[in-house]
């Protein structure tokens, strides 16, 4: 798949996959960001992407992320293919869970990004579902 990228500041590297199995690239903090303890700070992440129409970004957090003291506030981020303006750069939303105040430098790589197909659904109501129940919500226990 081709993916047009614009970084905004050149002077970082392109995003990369860091190992021949990895499913996904990391992103790097444009400029430096200091969050206060309990904020969120939006991190500039130098990326703006123009995926194909069947397709969406994941961003997420990478998996040393919470090391920093931080994490992506929302859990997960979905980059839609129309998201790709020039001023439609990327950005982490990165929340604070610590007491004291942290610094995320200029080039840290916080977050990391796959690119996914889908198929957009059509939906078509029904007065009920003839299906067996299965009991509820995570009725299949944890072990």
């Amino acid at each position: 798949m081709k993916v047009k990228i614009k970084r905004v500041d050149n002077s970082l590297p392109l995003p990369e996959y860091k190992t021949k199995g990895a499913a996904a690239f990391d992103l790097y903090a444009r400029e430096t960001v200091i969050i206060k303890p309990g904020e969120i700070a939006y991190i500039p992440l130098n990326v703006i992407l123009e995926i194909p129409k069947n397709a969406f970004v994941l961003l997420a957090n990478r998996s040393s992320t919470h090391k920093l003291g931080i994490t992506c506030a929302n859990g997960l981020g979905i980059g839609d293919s129309d998201f790709c303006g020039e001023n439609d750069e990327y950005k982490f939303p990165a929340l604070n869970y610590t007491s004291k105040e942290i610094t995320i430098e200029k080039g840290t790589r916080i977050a990391q990004a796959t690119i996914i197909n889908f198929n957009q659904v059509e939906f078509e109501e029904v007065d009920a579902m003839n299906n067996e129940t299965r009991g509820g919500f995570g009725t299949t226990g944890i072990k």
